[in-house]
């Protein structure tokens, strides 16, 4: 069995990332491919619960990563390597690298913590693609929807969203091979142009 490719969606709130998702994975489907679909925190039942706590309760920063990183860890067993090695192609909305832009970049947890966190949790893998949305903060903020209620990150201050979007930038200098950075202002039609040419090369 040919092992499957995993491929994740990054970004700050508002970058627009969730509006592509569903087009990588019709994309991928037309190619003939098994797609599994999800997302973190959560992919899981159990992740789900965690995400919620996660996204609306006032907790330790520390606890914050550390239940983070329960949930992938779950979400690693039951969907991710279960998928790959059935040969599927796995996209999932945010993964480590989501961890280290908003807990480390945002909040300002030690790097080295992290770093101790994704060795332990996921020591042998890595998406083999990393969609990397990036739009200024302004534009940003104006697409989150003035209309549903904000998780406790959405309504997070604009210092807060400025050193997640370097430290996701950082990310990218740092792993280019699997880091593509998609300049997220354009039109969609010209997004998606790019997201079809990038993964013909993955195929």
């Amino acid at each position: 069995m040919v092992r499957g490719k995993f491929i994740t969606f990054e970004g700050i709130d508002g970058a627009g990332k969730s509006t592509h998702i569903g087009f990588v994975a019709d994309w991928l489907r037309a190619q003939g491919k098994t797609v599994v679909s999800s997302r973190e925190p959560g992919g899981t039942a159990l992740g789900e619960k965690l995400r919620d706590l996660v996204l609306h309760e006032k907790m330790h920063l520390e606890t914050e990563a550390l239940l983070m990183f329960a949930s992938r860890r779950e979400h690693i067993a039951q969907v991710i390597a279960p998928g790959l090695e059935r040969g599927d192609w796995v996209i999932s909305d945010r993964f480590t690298d989501a961890s280290f832009a908003y807990q480390s970049g945002g909040r300002g947890l030690a790097r080295a913590k992290m770093e101790a966190l994704e060795a332990w949790v996921h020591p042998d893998l890595q998406p083999d693609l990393t969609l990397l949305f990036d739009v200024p903060l302004a534009v940003a903020r104006a697409r989150l929807d003035a209309t549903r209620t904000l998780d406790k990150f959405e309504r997070e201050k604009q210092d807060f969203f400025e050193a997640t979007r370097a430290e996701y930038l950082r990310r990218a200098e740092q792993f280019p091979e699997r880091m593509r950075v998609i300049d997220s202002t354009r039109s969609i039609a010209d997004i998606q142009q790019e997201l079809a040419a990038v993964l013909a090369k993955l195929l």
